[in-house]
């Protein structure tokens, strides 16, 4: 590829590495996820640590630095300002709020939403962090990553029970996923919250970082309404999707 720059594709992969094992991995865990020598790791760790992208842990293990902070909110911006119209579209076709989440570290976050009309709606804070494996954006995201991440993400966030429907165990959040990938898109069926049902669908990618999805009260989130939703949630992730990879 022109204008490939080696070294730097390996420090970005070395972070997804860091960012897949929950925020820290250990020396030998950096090098079986990414491939690299270890001579190669150390010297790209070392100016990682002194730009502060990276931290050494006194445990000796890296973890991801305080200086990604800052690039991760401007990002979450402009990303929020790509998603606002497709979610829009979204919300006013259903009259239910749509969101946008990502992927970061073990957790979702929530950087854009579209309201719903209904006076009684559901509302997701922009800015909010919920747990992978309860949420229908974080199923749709972890449908498409390799079962050893899931493990890292599951292993570093636990499996903690929100309502009595919450998944909590690894085996049967694998059915789950399996499920999820069989049929394109994800369901939350009150696993976050009791009295709120959530459809997602995951951004097209290799792997997937994001989803949208929608949410509403049960009493209105039927099986039809799902149905109508999710070519709505299709179409908006893959638009998306283009207009980022076009920017």
């Amino acid at each position: 590829m022109a204008g490939h720059v080696q070294s730097l594709e390996r420090a970005f992969r070395l972070l997804e590495v860091m960012a897949a094992r929950g925020g820290v991995a250990g020396l030998s865990d950096l090098a079986a996820d990414s491939g690299l020598a270890v001579p190669t790791i150390h010297r790209l760790l070392r100016t990682m640590v002194e730009l502060g992208y990276v931290r050494q842990e006194p445990s000796r293990k890296y973890a991801l630095g305080p200086r990604l902070a800052l690039l991760g909110d401007g990002a979450s911006r402009v990303l929020g300002v790509w998603a606002t119209p497709h979610l829009r579209a979204i919300a006013d076709e259903l009259g239910e709020s749509a969101n946008l989440a990502l992927l970061e570290s073990h957790e979702v976050l929530y950087v854009a939403q579209a309201p719903g009309h209904h006076a009684m709606r559901m509302f997701t804070e922009v800015g909010h962090r919920a747990a992978a494996h309860c949420t229908a954006v974080g199923k749709a995201i972890l449908a498409g990553l390799p079962d050893e991440r899931v493990d890292a993400i599951v292993r570093a966030a636990g499996m903690q029970a929100r309502t009595p429907n919450t998944i909590t165990t690894p085996a049967a959040l694998k059915q789950e996923l399996a499920r999820v990938r069989a049929r394109g898109y994800a369901t939350d069926e009150e696993e976050q919250e009791l009295g709120v049902r959530c459809v997602g669908v995951a951004l097209p990618g290799d792997p997937s970082r994001a989803a949208v999805s929608v949410s509403a009260p049960v009493g209105r989130m039927d099986d039809a309404l799902i149905g109508v939703a999710v070519p709505l949630l299709q179409r908006a992730a893959a638009g998306l999707a283009a207009d980022l990879a076009g920017a």
